[in-house]
């Protein structure tokens, strides 16, 4: 995978932005494993842990599963749109479950002033 970073957000978050494009665009597909961490670092030439990051990032978004001593593997389906959660579902779900507004915002800004201290 060639990939031109812009220098715009965090490399990590480019990797991971690619890889879901990818995958959305079904050329990663369901099932499929990922490069291992070191392999995805020597080809974009970053450090591992930088890929490792990104990695964490698409499981926490539902795009893949990592499994110890296994690898990361695609849990997207491009053809139902299954894997990826549904952003507007889960805020559903928080507001009937009485989070206020305000409280997911102050949530949505500590999680981006974490990012900054990085």
């Amino acid at each position: 995978m060639q990939l031109k970073f812009s220098g715009k957000q965090d490399v990590y978050l480019e990797i991971a932005e690619k890889y879901k494009e990818y995958i959305r665009l079904g050329v990663i597909r369901d099932g499929e494993k990922l490069p291992s961490v070191r392999e995805a670092a020597v080809e974009l030439g970053v450090n591992p842990n930088t890929v490792a990051r990104a990695y964490s990032r698409l499981e926490e978004e539902g795009y893949v599963q990592s499994l110890p001593k296994k690898g990361a593997y695609v849990t997207y389906d491009v053809q139902s749109g299954e894997g990826a959660p549904d952003r507007r579902a889960e805020i559903r779900d928080m507001r009937d479950m009485g989070i206020s507004k305000q409280t997911l915002l102050n949530w949505i800004e500590e999680v981006y002033s974490e990012n900054d201290r990085d």
